[in-house]
């Protein structure tokens, strides 16, 4: 059985929370890639961005429900939810826009345990950590690969 050292990607494209949205919009379309980890100055994983993230940037407002009883207003949805959403979409740079809950995987991790951890995160690529040390990424694609062999 395969691991996914063997399939991942190792010379990874990273981006730092001060990248801006157009350099980041310009590597998802230069390389065709839909996800890329996000590291700080001393190179460790702090979390993921997404074509998805940047596409949430263009989505209409949803303001939240909200219950008017005897001079009280009772929210239905949490405020800090609003407040998420509208510092996403008016982000200029990746700190407005990633998510600092990246999941990680081995390299010595199966294909399986990959493709598990997708499925169960809903992500398309998953980086690849080695003593706390971003060695690669491995995404849907790669997996799917191994199937043409």
């Amino acid at each position: 059985m395969k691991t996914v050292a063997e399939i991942m990607t190792k010379e990874v494209i990273t981006v730092g929370t001060e990248t801006t949205i157009r350099e980041l919009a310009e590597l998802f379309v230069t390389h065709r890639i839909s996800s890329l980890p996000v590291v700080n100055a001393a190179g460790s994983l702090i979390g993921i961005v997404t074509e998805s993230d940047l596409v949430e940037q263009s989505k209409s407002v949803h303001l939240p429900t909200v219950i008017s009883l005897f001079d009280w207003v009772i929210y239905l949805e949490s405020e800090k939810t609003l407040e998420k959403e509208l510092k996403k979409m008016g982000g200029r740079t990746v700190a407005d826009i990633y998510q600092p809950e990246a999941v990680s995987i081995a390299p010595t991790a199966s294909l399986s345990e990959a493709a598990d951890l997708m499925s169960t995160h809903h992500t398309n690529a998953v980086p690849v950590l080695e003593n706390g040390r971003l060695v690669g990424i491995v995404a849907r694609i790669d997996i799917i690969r191994t199937l043409l062999v």
